[in-house]
């Protein structure tokens, strides 16, 4: 994947080329990801022939790099990027992939980015000790950037801990299911992409009070993206997704329709009845069953359209926390970014 291609992702190089400032933005972000791609490929290597392959599975298997890509747009708030600022936004996306591997062990997934997940490839135990291995190469890179660094990183690492044992454990009795996921995905998605922009301002040298617009808008978008990955997991466009249509509710993944339907169904027949065929005929079925007509059914329910208006909605705030910030490019940029999170479609 080429620096070209990661900006295109997120309509900058489209989108951002209106004025001289716009168009120098561009560039400089991307010879910042090129950058950083160099070096996630040297820094993801152990010398040891066995880890060399696993730890960078996922790595070579593509991705969009959003979290990096927003640690070099909030960079740009302060003096720009510079080899503090590239190294945390490596250490951001290691911290990421080694939460995949961790990820696709506890959901016994089958894919990620459009190959065979790693527990499946290697077994549990190589993938779980390739994301720790991961998770150490991080802490090892941020110590050089200092104490604060190596604080921020913590806590981060604790507030993902924190989201997967709460998504484990489910929603304690009387809690309200909705605002459950939404903590989840805020701990679980939301804090990485947050501490990226966090990163982005802290080593650049950008003014501390950028901080906590950048933090809001990070864990809003977080949540945002996560909401649209909901509804991407009902698309048709498997080929696009990196993954066959209707994966977590097969697996019975707990996602916004799903508990949207399930609220729903208390006071509506027909919401009841598709919850019923749902669990009757798509949740849990094996590989080999046809689940098609069953995430079309709920892909067209109004509740996939509720998902994603919630989605723009955190998006939206996401935006709005911007507003202490300067206006000019890099304020236009991070809301585009905004914009290609909830229009995306993988």
């Amino acid at each position: 994947m080429t620096s070209s291609v990661l900006t295109s992702q997120f309509g900058l190089a489209e989108k951002l080329t209106a004025t001289p400032a716009e168009r120098a933005l561009v560039k400089k972000l991307d010879a910042a990801l090129e950058r950083v791609e160099q070096g996630l490929k040297r820094e993801m290597r152990f010398a040891d022939q066995v880890a060399d392959v696993t730890a960078t599975y996922l790595l070579d298997a593509g991705g969009k790099r959003v979290r990096p890509v927003l640690t070099l747009l909030a960079a740009e708030l302060g003096g720009g990027v510079n080899d503090e600022v590239i190294t945390a936004a490596q250490v951001i996306e290691i911290t990421h992939l080694a939460s995949l591997y961790h990820d696709d062990v506890m959901d016994d997934a089958p894919l990620r980015r459009g190959v065979t997940s790693a527990q499946l490839v290697w077994g549990n135990s190589v993938a779980v000790l390739t994301g720790d291995l991961l998770f150490a190469r991080a802490s090892q890179l941020i110590a050089g950037l200092g104490e604060r660094a190596i604080r921020l990183q913590a806590d981060t690492f604790e507030r993902l801990c924190l989201g997967q044992l709460h998504e484990t454990i489910g929603p304690r009795e009387g809690e309200d299911a909705v605002e459950h996921y939404l903590k989840v995905l805020a701990d679980k998605t939301g804090s990485l992409i947050a501490a990226a922009a966090q990163f982005g301002v802290a080593f650049s040298g950008a003014p501390a009070e950028f901080e906590p617009a950048v933090l809001e808008f990070g864990e809003r978008i977080g949540v945002a993206f996560q909401l649209v990955d909901d509804v991407i997991d009902l698309s048709t466009a498997d080929a696009e997704t990196g993954k066959k249509p209707g994966t977590d509710l097969r697996a019975g993944v707990v996602t916004m329709p799903l508990l949207k339907l399930r609220a729903q169904a208390a006071t509506d027949a027909g919401a009841a009845e598709l919850l019923a065929y749902l669990e009757a005929r798509v949740i849990g079925a094996g590989e080999d069953v046809d689940v098609s007509e069953g995430v079309g059914r709920l892909r067209a329910h109004a509740v996939t359209a509720a998902t994603l208006d919630d989605a723009r909605e955190w998006a939206r705030q996401a935006v709005a926390a911007l507003a202490p910030l300067p206006e000019g490019p890099v304020k236009k940029a991070l809301t585009r970014f905004a914009d290609s999170v909830v229009n995306r479609t993988s």
